[in-house]
């Protein structure tokens, strides 16, 4: 026994003979509520007075799971509420993932189906397409949609031969559940001039009744694959109320208009990127600038000339790749520290082993480093950078001579 529900959707009481009872589980001789299918989540309601809290297909039946054992027997007639609410919600989500679908076949290339589901606040369309999903064409997705919506275009539902349908191009299948095209006759939804499909769902009977759409997100679940989620009804509304507001919120704080927001990002971008030229000039200079200091304070040690000192406004890369262009003429061994205290790079001219001294740093101050004869680098220090340049003045350093 197959559930009514696609049938006849705006059916939300009814009356059915309890053909079995399984404590709280009851099979019924006919019943309007949907089975969890291919994406729709079971409906709610209440049946013998108790709530429903799930509706799945067994072996063939339509099996109810009340929230608690009911005080019926097998025989007696029982009466069953529909939330009309989330049928209406549903009926209205599942005929929009197919306006959806519709518009991507307006719009992308080798487009497969490739999944749908419903929950209570958004509605998923997997489109399976090599063509790249990108803002712009969310927007014309939902643009497309709404101007169907907005058409008034009829639905309707009839049977056909499995093989004819499977043959007809124009038909959309379900690939990942294979959703209605399991029997000897495909049950087809038409969404006039606009998109068919094979389902077994409920929907409405003109699109004019699914309100306003509004595309949410989309992601890459697989290779292949674009996830489109969207908003119907309520939803929809609150998301573009939403943008509405924090799109006036961002013109206020420009003092622009919306229709202008585009152009007045462009030029604070362009601000932006200009400042942040003119910082890293002005953080170059300050290094090179540093580094100058430093040449003028060389010391002595061991019979090596040794570079230390810490500079600022470079990482652990630009902190080696600096004292390597110094080692051999600013002196035998370059030791740069970071300001932060939290790297160090050595460079040498080949005399010094530049692993011993990060090897000596690590085992005084901990942290950890490595790297070869001529250029290491260590970091992680727990130490004040002035430590590490004293230590570094003064520690026992071996030669590999």
């Amino acid at each position: 026994m197959q559930t009514l529900a696609p049938a006849e959707p705006y059916t939300t009481e009814f009356e059915a003979v309890v053909e079995s009872r399984d404590d709280d589980e009851l099979v019924l001789d006919e019943t309007y509520f949907y089975a969890e299918s291919g994406g729709q989540p079971p409906d709610r309601g209440t049946l013998a007075g108790e709530r429903i809290v799930d509706v799945q297909e067994r072996d063939g039946e339509i099996v109810h799971t009340l929230a608690d054992a009911p005080a019926v027997e097998v025989g007696e007639t029982v009466a069953g509420r529909i939330d009309p609410a989330f049928r209406t919600y549903c009926m209205r989500a599942h005929t929009a993932s197919y306006m959806l679908y519709g518009a991507g076949r307006r719009l992308f290339d080798d487009l497969g189906y490739g999944g749908f589901d419903i929950d209570e606040h958004k509605v998923r369309v997997d489109f399976a397409t090599p063509t790249a999903i990108d803002d712009a064409a969310l927007v014309t997705l939902e643009r497309l949609v709404n101007r169907a919506v907005w058409d008034s275009k009829d639905v309707t539902w009839e049977t056909a031969p499995r093989e004819a349908a499977l043959a007809r191009d124009d038909v959309a299948f379900n690939t990942k559940t294979e959703e209605g095209i399991a029997g000897e006759a495909v049950r087809l939804v038409d969404v006039d001039g606009w998109d068919v499909a094979a389902c077994g769902g409920t929907h409405v009977r003109n699109t004019r009744e699914i309100g306003p759409v509004a595309a949410l997100d989309r992601s890459n679940p697989g290779e292949g694959v674009t996830r489109v989620e969207f908003a119907v009804g309520p939803a929809a509304i609150q998301r573009r109320s939403a943008e509405k507001t924090a799109a006036l919120d961002a013109a206020a704080a420009l003092e622009t208009r919306v229709t202008d927001l585009p152009d007045a990002v462009a030029r604070l971008r362009d601000e932006r990127d200009a400042l942040a030229a003119e910082r890293t000039g002005l953080q170059e200079r300050l290094v090179e600038s540093r580094l100058d200091e430093l040449r003028e304070t060389v010391v002595e040690r061991d019979g090596h000339r040794w570079l230390v000192g810490t500079v600022d406004h470079l990482d652990t890369n630009e902190l080696a790749e600096r004292a390597n262009d110094l080692a051999g003429s600013a002196a035998d061994a370059v030791a740069l520290v970071g300001a932060d205290g939290e790297s160090i790079a050595v460079a040498t001219d080949g005399e010094i082993d530049a692993s011993r001294v990060v090897d000596d740093l690590t085992a005084e101050f901990g942290g950890g480093g490595g790297g070869s004869e001529t250029v290491a680098q260590a970091g992680g220090f727990d130490a004040d950078p002035e430590k590490l340049v004293a230590f570094l003045h003064t520690g026992g350093v071996e030669t590999t001579n």
